[in-house]
């Protein structure tokens, strides 16, 4: 089983005993996905809030641009090792960065410790371990929402930002890796791979 950094953090919570690997948040996360294998669908989220994150990325690349004077391009290098595969949005020589792209200002982090989040972080962990990069950033931005997502009840003053100073709206969260972690992370996912594999095979034999 090959898992996706951004499922990562549903894996990792930890189990009431410290003699398990897995918590039971996590096996009933692994048995679902494992389901979902099983039968051919997904229960995937498909909101408004997701829609926004990726119709408009480029634009949120294009406001870190802006801010920093830089000429980041979206990646679509996507890498597989033994346990996961993944495909970062802006890879570096020495840096990864994952951008996330608020629905609006309300739900937009002013602050780093506004937008401090778990899975979040498992995920660009994942990624600097499948990369092989030493450093990493979590990045949300905010940009003008598309009409199309809008409706007549949204408020207009939470999505028109354009008159906003850029670098008002991006906030940053640097991450480094950390071999103890990776090392956590590894075990965990070795073990999810494992109950994967015989919730399938039960499945198959019921």
């Amino acid at each position: 089983m090959k898992w996706h950094p951004s499922s990562i953090g549903k894996i990792m919570t930890n189990a009431r005993s410290k003699s398990e690997i897995l918590s039971e948040t996590a096996k009933s996360y692994i048995k679902s996905v494992a389901k979902q294998d099983f039968f051919g669908y997904n229960v995937d989220l498909n909101n408004k809030y997701v829609i926004k994150g990726q119709e408009q990325e480029q634009d949120s690349i294009n406001l870190l641009n802006a801010v920093r004077m830089t000429s980041y391009v979206k990646n679509d290098k996507r890498l597989i090792n033994d346990i996961m595969t993944g495909e970062c949005d802006i890879l570096l020589d020495d840096h990864i960065i994952d951008i996330k792209t608020s629905w609006s200002l309300e739900t937009f982090p002013a602050l780093a410790e506004d937008g401090m989040n778990k899975d979040y972080e498992w995920q660009l962990r994942a990624y600097m371990y499948l990369y092989d990069r030493p450093t990493a950033e979590l990045i949300y931005c905010m940009v003008t929402t598309n009409d199309d997502l809008l409706s007549q009840w949204d408020n207009l003053s939470l999505h028109r930002v354009d008159h906003i100073d850029p670098d008002k709206r991006i906030t940053v969260i640097p991450f480094e890796r950390d071999q103890d972690l990776e090392s956590q992370m590894i075990e965990k996912l070795d073990a999810a791979s494992e109950l994967y594999m015989n919730y399938v095979n039960q499945l198959n034999n019921k």
